[in-house]
């Protein structure tokens, strides 16, 4: 008998488990950096793109390149500075939150400036040096999925706010913050501040309902009275419900700024539809802002 074994051959194919398919590819979270110094956003990108989840796409350093490559390249989130030179965060802000979530990522502490930024539509705000790189890339996921999120000082200003009402005014925004759009010409179809180029590559999407309205004209032509929103009948918080809805805010972002659930912000709004004798949000923002024709045949 002989010594040697032999090796035994390789498994019959029909024994081999076939290969899984391979995982389908989970789309990343797409982020757009707009700030005016280069090392911050050197450090945002590498912090970011970091995480497996997440893509910078683009970068800017004023309001005016932000807008711009928001809309070419339509990131999920969008994280703003407040003061850029040129065009500011705030300025830019209302044309932004109509293309992407934005979250308010700054030095800028000042209480006026976190209730603007929130008033015109911001999903957060962060300020630097209150929160570690885990709390911002949670803050940028929430941002896409419509959650809030605020460091120390956004809510200390918020919680301020609420404990002694709205104010009559708002208080003036420090360091000339948020004058682009003063001289803006009221019925431009796009920003003031965005280039003719710009103009033309997106004439179909118009920004008018966009930009906060302010002095327009009527449709006669004429200047616009100041609207008598007394004669609505508004509670205190109808009213601020309604102001924030005239700025653009969804209302997950009511429900944020308001520090209420979405279907107490609904309730809200369907008693404002009924005290302003209006069907839709644009119909309510006109008669609310004075902009609306008049109807013979209808109520104020």
């Amino acid at each position: 008998m002989p010594d040697d074994v032999s090796e035994p051959g390789p498994p019959h194919p029909a024994t081999v488990p076939p290969a899984l398919p391979p995982a389908p590819a989970t789309a990343r979270l797409r982020v757009m950096v707009a700030d005016d110094n280069p090392v911050v956003r050197a450090g945002l990108g590498v912090l970011l793109s970091g995480r497996a989840d997440i893509q910078v796409v683009a970068e800017a350093a004023d309001g005016r390149e932000a807008y711009e490559k928001t809309l070419h390249h339509r990131p999920d989130v969008v994280l703003l500075d407040v003061r850029m030179p040129g065009v500011d965060g705030i300025s830019a802000l209302p044309h932004l939150v109509g293309i992407a979530p934005v979250l308010m990522l700054t030095y800028s502490r000042e209480s006026e400036i976190v209730h603007e930024a929130l008033r015109l539509g911001a999903g957060g705000y962060l300020v630097h040096g209150e929160f570690t790189a885990d709390q911002l890339v949670q803050a940028v996921r929430d941002t896409r999925n419509g959650r809030a999120n605020f460091t120390a000082t956004a809510a200390d200003a918020l919680l301020a706010h609420m404990r002694h009402g709205t104010a009559p005014e708002r208080a003036p925004l420090p360091d000339g913050l948020g004058t682009a759009l003063t001289t803006a010409p009221v019925q431009a179809s796009v920003p003031a501040f965005v280039h003719e180029p710009s103009r033309q590559r997106e004439h179909s999407e118009s920004l008018s309902q966009l930009q906060p309205v302010v002095g327009q004209s009527s449709v006669t032509g004429g200047p616009v009275s100041s609207p008598n929103r007394q004669q609505y009948g508004l509670s205190s918080r109808e009213v601020e419900v309604m102001e924030l809805i005239a700025s653009g805010m969804s209302n997950q972002q009511i429900a944020a700024t308001c520090f209420i659930s979405e279907k107490t912000v609904k309730n809200h709004i369907n008693r404002i539809f009924t005290k302003l004798h209006s069907t839709s949000r644009s119909e309510a923002i006109a008669r609310w802002l004075g902009t609306a024709p008049r109807d013979p045949g209808r109520h104020p």
